[in-house]
Parts: C-alpha cells; sequence; structure tokens
C-alpha cells in the first residue's frame, strides 16, 4: 500500500464500514477486482476531514458508515467489462431498474477514471449512533438512477433534510459533492488530484 494510504478505520475512531465491492452485495453481484480484504483505504488526508466530519455528526446524534473509498483502477476497469456483459438481471431492479448496463457510463453513474482510485473520495451515508439504523436517505447505495440525484424530485421531505444534512456536514468539512449521487464526496483539496493508484485492497 502506497506509504500515504491507510485503513481509515485505524486514523478516524468510531467509523463504520461495509466495503460493498469486497461482498456480492453490489451492482455486479459478486466480489470486484482489487478488493480482497473488507476494509476501507483512504489517503491519509481523507482521513483527517472524515475525523473532522465524525465529530461534528457525533454533536447531532449520528455517525458515519462508509461503503468506500479508495478503489483500485483495476476494479474501475471490471466495471467497465462488466457494462458490456449480457443483461443477467441479478441485480438490476435494485441498481439500475431503469437503464441498461451501458447507460451507466454515459449517465455518469460509472466512470472509466473515477475519482476514488486518487484515494480521497468516499461514499457513505449518516446512521443514528442510539440506535445503530440507518438514516433515511430515500435510496440505497449505487441506486443508478434519478433518485439518487442531489434534491431528486419526488423524494419524502424527510430523505430530502437527511441527504441536505450530510452534505452540510461533508462540504463543512472540506468535501465536493456529485450531483448524480448523494453519497459521493471528494476531498476538495486532495493530495493526489491526477494519480490513478492500482494496489490491491488487501487485509493489512
Amino acid at each position: 500500500m502506497n506509504g500515504d494510504f491507510v485503513f481509515v478505520d485505524e486514523l478516524v475512531p468510531g467509523i463504520r464500514w461495509d466495503a460493498k465491492y469486497a461482498t456480492w452485495d453490489n451492482f455486479t453481484g459478486k466480489p470486484v477486482d482489487g478488493y480482497p480484504a473488507n476494509r476501507i483505504v483512504g489517503t491519509k488526508a481523507l482521513c483527517t476531514a472524515l475525523d473532522d466530519v465524525r465529530r461534528q455528526a457525533e454533536t447531532l446524534g449520528l455517525g458515519l458508515l462508509l461503503w468506500d473509498a479508495y478503489r483500485p483502477q483495476r476494479a474501475v476497469d471490471r466495471f467497465l467489462r462488466w457494462s458490456t456483459e449480457p443483461e443477467d438481471g441479478r441485480t438490476k431492479s435494485r441498481h439500475y431498474p431503469n437503464i441498461d448496463r451501458a447507460a451507466m457510463i454515459e449517465q455518469g453513474y460509472v466512470a472509466r477514471r473515477s475519482a476514488h482510485s486518487r484515494g480521497s473520495t468516499v461514499d457513505l451515508t449518516l446512521y443514528h449512533l442510539a440506535t445503530g439504523d440507518l438514516v433515511a436517505m430515500g435510496g440505497d447505495h449505487d441506486l443508478m438512477d434519478p433518485i439518487s440525484h442531489h434534491r431528486a424530485a419526488g423524494l419524502p421531505p424527510a430523505a430530502t433534510a437527511n441527504r441536505d444534512q450530510l452534505r452540510d456536514l461533508m462540504c463543512a468539512g472540506g468535501f465536493r459533492p456529485y450531483d448524480c449521487e448523494w453519497w459521493h464526496y471528494t476531498l476538495a483539496d486532495e493530495p493526489y488530484p491526477d494519480t490513478y493508484f492500482d494496489f490491491p485492497i488487501l487485509a493489512n
């Protein structure tokens, strides 16, 4: 692992994670190349900023749950190959109900070169510290649909407010949102803005 990259949970106390691409619970329907371990990796700068967000969220009775941060380029390449494979329907209804696989790239849900591979982008949500329950956001991670856009029309008012709260916390912590995905944020002052890494995420 690059010397400036770390396991996020080692620098951000109390963080929860579920590395979706290390599991079968993702839009490809199986673990993805580059994710042999269910851990979240990111730059030290990412961790510092996330810890600031975590501490502010705690004052509101909320915690952070991470789904992804650093993403090896080989995982992105796997997404691109998957988008050309025949449709089997296994994950379509949950993750891309209204578009074809190839349209994920055209519509900006899957990038040929992902900001995640630079190490300072994170996919995350909020949860209630008192119960552990996820905050209602009006849609799941990697739902590739206009309903996932910030301020999407037709959301319950509470979900819109919750998305706004996450956005406010992240922007105050130095992150930029991505309009198409309410869960996706990139550190504004990222240390490797032009470098796309490809080392795998190993257990240690």
